[in-house]
């Protein structure tokens, strides 16, 4: 335990930076190596992913104090926070009966083009069909399950950050 004592905030930061790297770059190797297809909600969950990996980017950079490692900590478990609501609702659609999967709505591209950002934000927060199909899958969990995962330990290792006592 004394060893964790010893490596400095900055470092801590820099792990989350590249967790997310990992993350960000296993999502472009699906869509673009695999051919899986993104659908809205998990659109939604990479940019969580990016505020997450720059807000510890910023948190490395700056080298803050307590209050400011605080302050990173807080606002980087927050948005692990929104991460997991997002998550969470696109496990609930992937585990519907197909009965009561919602109909599949338009593209993202069409949506952002004739609609208003807050119907936008509103249709894929709800999610759709797409959503509920189960694609790619790594030790039985699917992508949702698997991005809930990450947040919970991206938002852990934020507030272990703030927690964590100086070296002496």
């Amino acid at each position: 335990m004394k060893d964790w004592r010893n490596i400095s905030y900055r470092w801590l930061y820099a792990v989350g930076v590249l967790i997310v790297l990992g993350l960000i770059g296993g999502a472009l190797y699906l869509q673009y190596g695999l051919r899986e297809d993104p659908c809205p909600l998990c659109m939604i969950q990479r940019v969580v992913f990016i505020a997450i990996g720059v807000l510890f980017f910023i948190a490395a950079l700056h080298n803050a104090g307590r209050i400011g490692r605080w302050v990173y900590s807080i606002l980087i478990a927050l948005t692990a926070l929104a991460g997991i609501g997002v998550s969470s609702r696109h496990i609930w659609l992937q585990h519907l009966p197909k009965d009561q999967v919602p109909a599949c709505g338009p593209g993202l591209d069409f949506m952002l083009q004739h609609f208003p950002m807050a119907e936008v934000w509103q249709e894929l927060m709800h999610g759709s069909g797409e959503c509920a199909t189960k694609g790619w899958s790594f030790l039985g969990l699917g992508l949702p399950e698997l991005a809930l995962t990450w947040y919970v330990i991206l938002g852990l290792l934020a507030i272990f950050i703030a927690v964590k006592k100086p070296s002496l």
